[in-house]
């Protein structure tokens, strides 16, 4: 800076803002990223210039001005420069912009009284002293300041830039030109802080007395309690306890005495507690939790073999075989009642695939035996504590699942149904090993939750579990359940569903009427064949569904809704993901497989094919280790057979089958496949290329396969048929065994769509198959 330019102004100056008010006196460090601010600045050092530095470029902004001390080039085009603020000034006029120059003033302070400004520097001193006092982190040298200082202006930007005030003060501080009223706002400030500091010493001081001085607040709180005992007051805490205390007793009767012990040790000790104790709060918890069982209540069993018939009948249809097991249980179950005997059956546990009725099921049992149903989802489950209750110890604890079951239901005899119980995990402890507990009738009636601390009475709820899969069931487990399969429904059965149950339900769901919307048969029938593939009816609800939204759209436009197979496409989209017809042409090595999956019977063309090689064999489409065996033994089943002249093939000096590679493939590779089902078709295949003969389309097989050559029984049968029989096959070769014992959980409808033909051995298999 030059003495000149200083002298200058008012003059044109690059002007930069900032956050914070910089006061006159301060040298401070700024960093520029904005590009003009950057330009400015290096206009400012080419010309030897001031600038001017504010909280913001607007005219009548008041800001500092100052000159560039040094300067550092930082990368990527920032720089940083050391800022010297040498007066106050003031925006007159913005002359450009990008970067903003503007014409900048000095501020000229207003005449003062000498005398009236020192007495108000004073002032300000015995002011400043009692703030250096109570606050140890002011600098206490700013006495020598006002002293040395004869300025007053500077004695106040000096001061004020100390004090950390709002930008807002600040600003206002800042723009003052009457020194005077600028000391009188700097001392109106100062005192405000010193009331403030004030006011938080003391509170400091109540707080650590009060933690320092337990015994005296105990005392001041029986005080208290006199005072309010005196003009007649209660103490809500203590309303709150004695209604503890009160039902308690209520329940004494029908609690066990270790319940009714553990309950009353809790309340005594509430009693005694601060009542805003974390303790108090975690006390009081476990009261309501533990007063909230529902002690001494049951549902009355009127049972009835009769009404439990007709409800099954009229929440399900079809389902012959597990309505008959359920009913077979229950009646065991009556009978050994009516002779006041113990009944000791296995938990009921419904296995099938998604959607087919499970948990209604149960629903259907709870409502003819009139009690609540409670649902806990086992699927995932990882901590054992969700079961059996957290201890106390833990933040956050709370009772088990069992426990809460009970409390919502408000019965001790619910019925409670573990869903998916083959679908638990093991992380924190093995929930496996409470299950055993619980449904253990040995066991159950002293189930001890942790959070309770006591134990509850589980024998009288009725378990049900669900699963998808009983193989994945741990075997103990397993062995204290009696299994009632749940097959998958047919075309047939899929019709009757959605025209008694699905239709009029989702009809009611969409507020529509009957004469608002109608689905033909023959659309009904074309969406359960082509657009479901499930064994259950869960997706072929939500279709339905869909339709009724759209319906709902026509309705309100005044129209009706009839659906029927030519404008199908125009409730639903065009995508086809049923079972598709299987091809009706014969071809070499291309066999119908018939597979089982989670979720319901699947067709699966196995294909084979030989090329010239060393006798080799490839496997593709995600084949499991079982499958990949089951492959191994066909072929070398096959070569026996050549071997021995049970197939023909084309003559030659060595066997066929080392002059050709042969490849197996089974489509959607995408799809993991396992298992030794596949163990008949494999073999037809490969038997089908060497020998050159065609393999009949409209036939399906399933049967694993021995070396021997013998057909052993495999297990999904009846979900692998009514697969057939929606794919149109028309012959179906199964093994001998599963034709004897299976057949009778088959659906009539399948029954008499396919021919079903039993095989002992691989050369009936390839009578049949090979044209």
């Amino acid at each position: 800076m030059t003495l000149e330019n200083y002298e200058k102004l008012p003059s044109v100056l690059p002007v930069l803002t900032e956050k914070e008010l910089i006061y006159p006196f301060m040298i401070i460090p700024i960093f520029l990223e904005k590009k003009e601010d950057v330009l400015a600045i290096q206009k400012a050092i080419n010309d030897h210039s001031l600038i001017f530095v504010s909280i913001n470029d607007n005219i009548g902004t008041y800001g500092t001005i100052g000159t560039i001390i040094r300067k550092v080039t930082l990368p990527e085009g920032k720089i940083k420069i050391l800022f010297q603020g040498l007066s106050r000034g003031k925006i007159i006029e913005i002359e450009d912009k990008n970067p903003t120059m503007a014409l900048i003033d000095k501020v000229k302070p207003i005449a003062e009284d000498e005398k009236e400004i020192k007495a108000l520097l004073e002032t300000l001193k015995e002011h400043i002293i009692t703030l250096s006092e109570i606050n140890p982190f002011f600098p206490k040298d700013f006495i020598k300041i006002i002293e040395n200082n004869k300025d007053a202006n500077r004695v106040v930007d000096i001061i004020a830039s100390s004090l950390k005030l709002p930008v807002e003060k600040g600003y206002e501080l800042f723009k003052e030109i009457d020194t005077k009223e600028r000391i009188i706002k700097l001392i109106h400030f100062i005192l405000e802080e010193i009331e403030s500091i004030k006011i938080k010493n003391e509170l400091s001081k109540k707080v650590m007395e009060q933690v320092q001085e337990v015994n005296r607040e105990h005392l001041l709180r029986q005080q208290l309690k006199l005072i309010q005992k005196e003009l007649g007051i209660k103490n809500e805490i203590e309303e709150e306890i004695k209604e503890y205390y009160e039902k308690l007793e209520s329940l004494k009767k029908y609690m066990r005495e270790d319940a009714y012990k553990e309950i009353k040790k809790q309340l005594n000790r509430l009693s005694r507690m601060h009542p805003d104790s974390a303790e108090a709060t975690t006390t009081q918890n476990y009261i309501e939790w533990a007063l909230e069982i529902p002690f001494g209540k049951y549902t009355k069993e009127e049972f009835s073999i009769d009404e439990l018939k007709n409800r099954l009948n009229k929440d399900h249809y079809g389902l012959k075989k597990p309505k008959e097991r359920i009913i077979e249980y229950f009646g065991a179950k009556e009978l050994a009642k009516k002779r006041g005997e113990e009944f000791s059956g296995a938990i009921i546990c419904f296995v099938g695939p998604p959607g087919v009725g499970k948990t209604s099921l149960a629903n259907s049992i709870a409502g003819s035996l009139e009690r609540k149903i409670v649902r806990i989802a086992l699927g995932g489950l990882e901590d054992v504590n969700e079961l059996r209750g957290h201890r106390r110890t833990y933040i956050g604890a709370m009772p088990g699942r069992i426990a809460q079951g009970l409390i919502n239901a408000k019965q001790l005899n619910p019925v409670m149904v573990l869903d998916e119980i083959d679908k638990i995990s093991r992380f924190k402890g093995d929930p496996t090993a409470v299950l055993l507990e619980v449904l253990d009738p040995e066991q159950n009636a002293h189930f001890r939750d942790l959070y309770l601390n006591f134990e509850l009475d589980l024998s009288k709820i009725l378990f049900i579990a669900t699963a998808n899969d009983p193989n994945t069931i741990p075997a103990p487990l397993k062995d204290r359940m009696e299994m009632i399969f749940v097959g998958s429904y047919t075309p047939q059965e899929k019709f009757e569903i959605a025209k008694r149950y699905l239709i009029p339900q989702e009809m009611k769901k969409h507020s529509l009427k009957k004469s608002e919307i109608s689905i033909s048969d023959a659309a009904l029938k074309e969406i359960i064949d082509k657009y479901t593939k499930e064994a259950g009816v869960r997706n072929l609800r939500r279709i339905i569904a869909k339709i009724m939204r759209k319906a709902a759209l026509l309705v309100l436009e005044d129209k009706k809704a009839r659906v029927n197979i030519k404008n199908l496409k125009d409730f639903l989209d065009k995508g086809y993901f049923g079972i598709e017809e299987v091809c009706k042409k014969d071809r070499i090595g291309v066999v119908n497989g018939l597979a089982w999956t989670p979720v319901g019977g699947d067709v699966l063309r196995i294909e084979a094919v030989k090329y010239k090689g060393k006798g080799q064999i490839s496997l593709t489409g995600q084949l499991g280790d079982v499958m990949k065996e089951s492959a191994q033994i066909a072929y070398t089943l096959v070569k026996v057979l050549i071997d021995t002249k049970k197939i023909e093939t084309q003559k030659s000096r060595e066997p066929i089958y080392y002059k050709y590679n042969i490849h197996i493939h089974v489509p959607e590779g995408a799809i993991p496949k396992d298992g030794p089902s596949a163990g008949i078709t494999m073999t037809t295949a490969i038997a089908s290329i060497f020998s050159n003969r065609k393999v009949h389309s409209d036939i399906a097989m399933t049967g694993e396969i021995t070396l021997s050559g013998e057909v052993l029984p495999i297990g999904g049968l009846k979900e692998k048929l009514i697969a057939a029989y929606k794919a149109k096959i028309k012959k179906v070769l199964i093994p001998q065994k599963n034709y004897e014992r299976d057949l009778d959980d088959i659906p009539q409808e399948v029954l008499n769509g396919l021919e079903i033909i039993p095989v002992k051995t691989i050369d009936e298999v390839l009578k049949e198959a090979l044209i």
